[in-house]
């Protein structure tokens, strides 16, 4: 079992940025797809971005379209989310998760998902 711990989290302005980073436990990290998921209050969790194993394909969720990057260190068992342009429909509690199933794509799809880390929370102010 791979164990996650996001970091990275804070008070940010509208129009600034963020770096969140998520570190996995196992040498097996850089055979999982990865995802980063949020979820604001009183919400359900919702999909933001992910990334194949190799780092050749990336996904995101159009509410945060070229204004998110998503990105991996494989030999720092490390997945990033860069966050530029915020707005404070973004403010919630992001969380990554590891996907061990070899689907040739990143899943989109919060239930594929069968590792997650504790989450790290984004407020960002108007």
């Amino acid at each position: 079992q791979v164990q996650l711990v996001e970091s990275g989290g804070g008070l940010v302005q509208a129009g600034g940025s963020l770096r969140l980073a998520c570190v996995g436990s196992l040498g097996t990290f850089s055979t999982y797809a990865m995802g980063w998921f949020r979820q604001a209050p009183g919400k359900e969790r919702e999909f933001v971005a992910a990334i194949t194993w190799g780092g050749g394909g990336t996904y995101y969720a159009d509410a945060v379209k070229e204004r998110f990057t998503i990105s991996r260190d494989n030999n720092k068992r490390t997945v990033y989310l860069q966050m530029n342009s915020v707005k404070p429909g973004d403010t919630a509690d992001y969380y990554c998760a590891a996907d061990p199933t070899y689907r040739g794509v990143a899943s989109t799809l919060l239930d594929d998902y069968a590792y997650w880390g504790q989450g790290t929370q984004v407020t960002v102010s108007s």
